[in-house]
């Protein structure tokens, strides 16, 4: 019995899956840049808040994206590497918004 799947079917697969998480994981690095780049003057500043609401929102989609790279449809055409930006884009979100 062969395999339906053969592996230079995979490449247009993978671009079309790709789509989906680039769409979350954009916005997500969009947010995490918002909360990089603003800097509060004072602890009296509103900027602070707007720091961890844009820092929860990346953090947020990030999860999106995770638990969608998780469904097997994209765990088996995907590489790990998948995985790792938005753990470190999570990460960085996280730690800006508990530091501001």
């Amino acid at each position: 019995m062969t395999s339906i799947d053969l592996p230079e079917d995979r490449g247009c697969l993978r671009w079309v899956l790709a789509m989906p998480l680039a769409l979350v994981y954009l916005p997500a690095a969009y947010f995490c840049w918002i909360a990089l780049v603003l800097r509060p003057g004072s602890p009296y500043d509103r900027l602070h808040d707007d720091v961890r609401f844009t820092a929860g929102v990346s953090v947020f989609l990030c999860f999106l994206g995770l638990l969608l790279t998780a469904v097997p449809v994209f765990h088996r055409n995907l590489g790990r590497w998948w995985y790792a930006a938005p753990f470190l884009l999570a990460a960085v979100a996280y730690w800006r918004g508990q530091t501001v």
